[in-house]
Order: C-alpha cells, then structure tokens, then sequence
C-alpha cells in the first residue's frame, strides 16, 4: 500500500504480524503459538497465521488453548532471537537504503527518499523487499508515506488515514478509551477539530502524535547505524555464486572508493563490504587499520585474512546480485614525505604489521604497552589494543652515556629469591635464583620506592629499596628488599624484578 506523494521525504514501514511463528517455521519448528510465563500462567505470547485462523489470540491462557484445540503445538517464546532476526532482515533492507531503523519487535522503517528510481519507482522497490520477504517465509506488510508515523500507522492499521481508529495513535490505553466515549473514534473525528481543545481535555501527546500521523509533522527516523563517509555498490543483473568473483567485485569497489578518497585527501580507517545475497540475506566483512589508508592491495589482503579467519564460511546460497563497500571511518590523510633515516616507512610497516595481526587473531588479542605516570615499576606501564588509535607518551630514557635505570625485562609478579647481606639494610653480597648462585661483584643503590599505604585498608604499606646488581659474569640483575629492616618487618624478603640487558 502506497499513499500519494506529496513530501519531500518518503517513508517505507514494514510490519511482520507473525514474526516468532515465521522465524520458528524457517528453523523447521512448526508451531501455532509461542508462550511464555505471565504472573504464574502460562500464556500466548505470539500466534501464526494458522493459529489466529482457528481463534488463537495473543494473551490467551495456554489451557484455554488447549481447551479449543487439543494437542496444540506450541514453542516458548524467545524474545532475543526474535529480535536477532529482525536484525538480519534489517540487514537485508540495507540493499534498498543504509537508512533502516528498527520500528519496535516487528516492524522496520526505511527511509526510501530518492532510493526509489533504482527500482523504477515506489512500487518497485516495495514488490522487490515483499517478494525477497517472502522467499524468506516472512509474512509482512509494507507501506509507504510522507512520514515515518504515517507509514507506521498504515502498515498495522488500515488503508486510509482518516478512516485508523483512534488506537492508532497509540496513545495511553486510558486516553484512548476517553476519545472514544467522546464520540472520537476515526483520525477524521479529530482532524476536523481543532488541536488546542483536544490538547486542553485529552493532553498535549494527542495532538502531537495526531499531527505526525497525519503527516503534518516530519520526526525523522534514528538508522541503526549511522551513515558512512562513502558508500559505493554494484548491482549484478545476474547473481555471482562464487565468493572469489565477489572479492573481484570488492577490489573494484576498493579502487572506486580510494579514488574518491584521494580527491578528498583522505584515507579510511574503517571499511565495510557488504555481500547482498538473492534469498535477502547478507553476509559482512569488516576491517580496520591502526593508519589511514586508500591502499587497496593491503585492503583486500586484510578483507582476505578476515574470511581466513572467519568460523562460518561464506556461503553464496543461489548468488550475490549487489556488492557494497562502505567507508564507515575516514581520517585526513596528507600525500607522504619521507625521510631520509627512513622512520616514516618503518612507522607505516608497523602500521600494516598490526593491521594484519588484527584482522586474523582478533582485534583485542594483538596489545601494545604504553607508559603511564605510575612510581610503582609493574605499573608504570599499561596494555591496550595495538590498532586503537591512542596518543601515546615518550618512554624515559637513561642520561646520554649512563646505564638505563630500569631493565628490559620485567618480573610480574616478582621473583622471590634467597640473598646474603653483610648487614640486614646493606647491599646484597650473595643470591640463589632457580637453583643457581650469584655472586655480587657490583651493587647500586638503593633506590627507595615507597608504598601505596593509601590504598591499603590499614594505611600500612611496605618500602621497596632497589639494587641494580651485577654478578661474576657480568649478568645484570634488578633486585628489591621488601619492608625496612626494624619498623616494617623483623626480616625483610628479597625479589628480583627485572633482567638488564
């Protein structure tokens, strides 16, 4: 159904009455009704087609049910994948525009505005979405007006504005039945009344969704996700049934789309293809990269690490007949300089090197450390995703000429080892470490770390005093006596926490 076009924008609601039903019989399971558990009984939440046929409705107690049909076949009722469902078909209504928005447990909106002439008009595109509806079991009913309320309305309702009850509005259940004891039953009863003694006696949320069911207000629709930088497609007049002429198509749509990158000097940090197949599902690959990039080989290398690693082949079904790629993230990206020392090329190596890490083993599995202002050593750095863009801080470098104060190797937590001291609070002398000995021919030190006391419940903490040490064979080792001798503990234990290079 399609009301006549007089706005500037236009609006495609789709309404699936039977959704749990249809999804359940598209998973082999066939039942009337679904149930669920409503303050102790056990009742209908949803009912097919079939059921609402032989006097099933939503609401009614399952003994009732049964009491009317014997033996009826029935399925809990499963909220969440119902609503991943109407996500994938969602998914599917991107084809048609990337402006889709999710209309409560079992309806869509698409905003259709200036998508129609791809399809040879309205009527077009709305008998392609119902005949894709119904290759996939869906039962669904779709109209289209100037506003998203309108269409909304429509679609649940009836076929003409004037002529919706007044539920329409879907206003509170006790200011519908005031309007219509009233006498105010149609959306005509109250279009031909003026608004401010409807707003006076019914309330200022009558007039408003009045309005915007009749189309005199315009509230536009919240997409899902929201719309990219770029966006390019192809459409196939006859589908591709191979997942490596799809990639062919990608790489096209990869040399478009950096193409129009550049004459924007930008490059994407974030890139979506979209695989549409014929039955209306989709299949989609997403990538990232730690740099902007318009490179396309190192793009379709990353999209082809991405389905190596995916757990789910792809699976073309009777064919793909449009391929998309969105630019959902781009960043400025000025032409390259490079240096003499040949520091920018290394930086773009690591660049690539994460990106490609990311895409096969996962993005939160690949970690780069970060300094953090922290006098504690095990916490003077931190870890976070090597492809996140994140400013980060110089290290501390030793003086030019001096030995680095901290070691390459960090112990976490430390090690603790058996020392010999001359005295309780002087420099270790002797260490036994993994079964072996370690003579000190040379300490420094101590560098004296104090506690966190503030964070401890007692406001106790112990002190550290750090030794760089070096044995008989010139191995350098970072050690630490726990707690001083005499105020913080009778006899304070020794950790290595480090290894010097």
């Amino acid at each position: 159904m399609t009301s006549s076009p007089s706005g500037s924008r236009r609006y495609l609601a789709l309404w699936f009455p039977f959704l749990p039903t249809d999804r359940l019989s598209r998973e082999g399971v066939h039942a009337l009704a679904t149930v669920e558990k409503v303050k102790g009984a056990m009742r209908l939440a949803a009912v097919s087609a079939e059921g609402l046929s032989v006097g099933l409705a939503p609401g009614l107690t399952l003994a009732d049910a049964r009491a009317r049909i014997p033996g009826v076949a029935v399925a809990d009722a499963d909220p969440y994948a119902d609503g991943l469902w109407l996500e994938r078909i969602a998914d599917g209504c991107d084809r048609y525009t990337p402006m889709v928005a999710i209309d409560g447990a079992n309806g869509l909106l698409l905003d259709i505005s200036g998508a129609a002439h791809l399809f040879s008009g309205e009527a077009g595109l709305q008998a392609d979405l119902l005949a894709r509806l119904d290759r996939l079991g869906m039962t669904a009913r779709a109209v289209i007006a100037d506003t998203p309320d309108a269409a909304h309305a429509l679609a649940r309702h009836g076929d003409d504005i004037g002529a919706l009850p007044v539920a329409a509005l879907e206003l509170d259940s006790a200011e519908t039945v005031a309007l219509r004891r009233a006498g105010l039953k149609r959306i005509a009863d109250l279009s031909a009344r003026p608004s401010a003694p409807i707003a006076a006696r019914f309330g200022e949320a009558a007039t408003d969704r009045l309005a915007r069911v009749t189309g005199a207000r315009d509230i536009r629709i919240s997409p899902r996700r929201p719309e990219p930088a770029l966006v390019v497609e192809r459409r196939f007049a006859e589908p591709i049934g191979h997942t490596d002429a799809a990639l062919a198509a990608v790489e096209a749509l990869a040399g478009e789309a950096a193409g129009m990158l550049e004459a924007r000097h930008r490059g994407g940090r974030r890139f979506e293809a979209r695989l549409f197949r014929t039955d209306g599902l989709v299949r989609a690959l997403r990538i990232e990269t730690g740099l902007p990039t318009r490179d396309v080989p190192l793009l379709m290398r990353l999209f082809r690490e991405r389905i190596d690693a995916l757990d789910d082949p792809i699976d073309p079904g009777f064919g793909f007949d449009l391929v998309r790629l969105a630019v959902p993230r781009a960043e400025p990206l000025a032409p390259l300089q490079l240096a003499l020392e040949g520091g920018t090329i290394a930086e773009d190596e690591l660049a690539r090197l994460i990106d490609r890490l990311s895409t096969r083993l996962g993005r939160d599995r690949v970690r780069r450390h970060a300094p953090q202002d922290a006098h504690i050593p095990e916490q003077a750095s931190f870890a976070f995703p090597a492809a996140a863009p994140r400013a980060i801080g110089p290290w501390p470098l030793p003086e030019p000429g001096e030995p680095p104060l901290r070691p390459v190797t960090l112990f976490d937590p430390p090690q603790r080892i058996d020392v010999t001291a001359g005295v309780p609070d002087g420099p270790p002398q002797r260490f036994h470490w993994r079964r072996a000995a370690h003579e000190v021919v040379r300490a420094e030190g101590p560098e004296r770390i104090g506690a966190l006391w503030w964070r401890r419940a007692d406001n106790k903490g112990r002190t550290r005093d750090y030794y760089r040490v070096e044995d008989s064979h010139g191995r350098r080792f970072w050690l630490f006596r726990h707690g001083l001798y005499g105020r913080e503990t009778a006899m304070p234990d020794w950790y290595l926490h480090g290894l010097f290079a």
